[in-house]
């Protein structure tokens, strides 16, 4: 009888993963993994280029066999890996597809036509797609909820003036309101009829909902403000449509996007060019410029665009995980990731200055030029990276981290939490209106977040501080019935969890406390068969099946595993059952580059709404996790 083969050997599974991690290295210090989304990026991409009269041959059939690869047996399009159908995309990437000169009656477009209209067709389509569709004049303006560019007249102390929207909302509505006042409409080159679930009655009007509800008021808004659009008055009209332009033009970054992210960016150039800018206008080059940066091109000649870019993230996670795997706190690669992120220290103000007008500026973005909008959630990872790297240049790196904890404080929110852009952006009306069904408009404090600022403020010496105290209070009220925590930026329970239970331990609440043990049997209750941890998208909508619940991940049991060695599991004698089982998932699954096969969608941009894959998360958090695992440090800590 042969022997069993041996299990895999933690130790070089993280020896493997910390040389292929240090390899993909740029040689100007960061690190960016692919930022994947869905096919409606492909798509509105090729609409918008359509729309200026830009579109290419050669763009177009790169685009489209992209397209065509993403599409599954039945004929339809989800929104991430291994998801239901949905209709949006299924129907952005169709008109995409025809557009490219797809036949609508080859097999692959009838079986996505039969879905668009078996669900109910283009009338059941988001606001955001039947947008797209009116440009052409594939769906009447009429039909669609309206947004005046006069919200842009509104002061900061009326409910829905732009500061009540999330920064990634208002960046994509003010646009839109321009687009809105002109209701372009620049004829395709085809129908769609065969979307239309009743081609003789293709534009049904909803009914309205019963007026005792936000709902119902919002719908008979929506009708005063159509009326108002065919009698606005011309020179406040002129006046608003002016007070918008400059605003969009004010927020163009250095990179020629906007706010580092495809949806503002695709829909700020076309309000521009309907007030007058055309395409040789130094920001309309800037803009369509952008676009060739947040390109994918494949090996087999296919050609795809990420949402947004993250270096930041991507950087500050790496530097973190390789002190975890045991990298000197001077090794040249931290160095040269220190000084990079010190160069992107962002320190003037930005969106968030209209809250905090008095607060002096200090943080990080995202992106790699998204200067108006710095967040809390980068800034707090890229201190806790810092703090953890010896630099020759000591003052500057001290006096960065002086500054963003000084404003990352006072980006704290009333209730004592914090949210990612914005202060106190909590009120619920924007999510109501009629025109906002495209996910989360706002940016409440969210646990991950909040966690996150908890766990640097502790590691900064912050953590009796009244504010750190104020949010782990926060924390732990709002702590979920079965022991886990949402996830806000990350899916789902397992991020929020993993994210929470470093932060309360590092912030001196004992592992022995019953918000810990709870949280831990939590975990240790959705631990799979095999070993890892995982959790489906889906857990946003329907928690009850999903919370916790997925096929594992490298990623989501690296969150698991650091949740678990931060409450004390498996550190002092290797007895946790849990951890070990985790761990020799990790090595086991590893591929033989050093890094791990992740198809899932792990990260979050609106719950629900809009998922992300972060090719980079299924690496640089196995890293982290078996580096503590092996080095027995349930938390980071200061250069050692």
């Amino acid at each position: 009888m042969g022997r069993s083969a041996a299990p895999p050997d933690p130790r070089e599974a993280l020896a493997r993963a910390t040389d292929h991690l240090l390899a993909l290295q740029n040689a100007d210090g960061w690190w960016k993994g692919d930022l994947e989304t869905n096919v409606t990026m492909d798509a509105e991409d090729l609409l918008l280029r359509q729309f200026l009269g830009i579109r290419e041959p050669e763009q177009t059939a790169a685009s489209a066999a992209w397209i065509r690869s993403q599409q599954r047996a039945d004929g339809t399009w989800a929104t991430f890996h291994d998801g239901p159908p949905e209709l949006s995309a299924t129907v952005e990437a169709y008109v995409a597809l025809k557009l490219a000169g797809d036949d609508p009656e080859a097999p692959h477009m009838a079986a996505a036509s039969a879905y668009v209209r078996a669900a109910g067709g283009i009338a059941a389509a988001r606001v955001f797609t039947r947008i797209w569709l009116a440009l052409f004049g594939w769906w009447p303006w009429e039909r669609l909820p309206e947004m005046p560019p006069e919200i842009m007249f509104l002061p900061r102390w009326v409910p829905l003036n732009i500061y009540a929207f999330g920064c990634w909302a208002r960046q994509t509505i003010v646009p839109l309101t321009v687009v809105s006042a002109h209701r372009p409409v620049r004829p395709g080159p085809f129908d769609l009829t065969e979307l239309h679930t009743d081609p003789a009655d293709p534009y049904p009007l909803r009914p309205l909902s019963p007026i005792a509800g936000w709902d119902g008021l919002f719908e008979r808004l929506d009708k005063v403000l159509h009326a108002y659009h065919h009698v606005a008055a011309r020179p406040l009209r002129r006046a608003a449509l002016a007070k918008a332009g400059r605003w969009i033009v004010e927020r163009q970054e250095a990179d020629g996007c906007w706010g580092g992210i495809q949806p503002p960016a695709v829909y700020s150039l076309i309000a521009l060019q309907l007030l007058g800018y055309d395409l040789d206008h130094p920001v309309m080059k800037a803009g369509l410029d952008s676009f060739d940066r947040f390109t994918v091109h494949t090996e087999d000649g296919r050609r795809w665009m990420e949402a947004c870019q993250s270096p930041v993230w991507d950087t500050c996670l790496a530097t973190i995980a390789l002190r975890d795997a045991g990298l000197p706190a001077d090794h040249p690669a931290l160095a040269s990731a220190v000084g990079w992120m010190l160069d992107e220290e962002i320190t003037t103000p930005g969106d968030w200055a209209v809250r905090r007008p008095r607060l002096a500026p200090g943080g990080w973005a995202f992106e790699f030029e998204n200067d108006n909008y710095p967040d809390v959630d980068d800034t707090a990872e890229v201190v806790l990276a810092l703090r953890r790297v010896t630099h020759p240049e000591q003052s500057r790196l001290d006096g960065a981290v002086e500054r963003a904890v000084e404003w990352t404080l006072g980006m704290q929110s009333r209730n004592g939490a914090w949210g990612a852009f914005d202060v106190n952006n909590t009120s619920t009306l924007p999510n109501k209106l009629p025109f906002c069904d495209f996910g989360e408009v706002v940016d409440p404090p969210s646990a991950d977040v909040t966690a996150h600022m908890v766990e640097m403020l502790a590691e900064v010496g912050r953590a009796e501080d009244p504010r750190t105290k104020r949010g782990v209070a926060w924390l732990l009220a709002n702590q979920e019935a079965d022991g886990s925590w949402f996830g806000r930026w990350g899916t789902n329970y397992i991020y929020g969890t993993g994210s929470v239970l470093p932060a309360l331990v590092a912030a001196g609440l004992p592992t022995d406390h019953p918000a810990v043990r709870h949280a831990v049997g939590w975990l240790e209750s959705r631990q799979n068969q095999d070993g890892g941890w995982g959790e489906d998208m889906r857990s946003y909508a329907d928690p009850a099946t999903w919370s916790g619940r997925g096929e594992s991940t490298a990623s989501q049991t690296a969150w698991a595993l650091m949740a678990l060695l931060a409450a004390g599991e498996g550190l002092s004698d290797g007895s946790s059952a849990a951890v070990e089982r985790g761990v020799a998932w990790l090595a086991a699954t590893q591929l033989p580059s050093g890094t791990w096969d992740e198809p899932q969608f792990t990260g979050t941009g609106f719950p629900w709404d809009f998922s992300i894959n972060y090719h980079l998360y299924r690496l640089v958090f196995p890293v982290t996790a078996l580096g503590r695992y092996l080095h027995r440090t349930p938390l980071g800590g200061g250069p050692k």
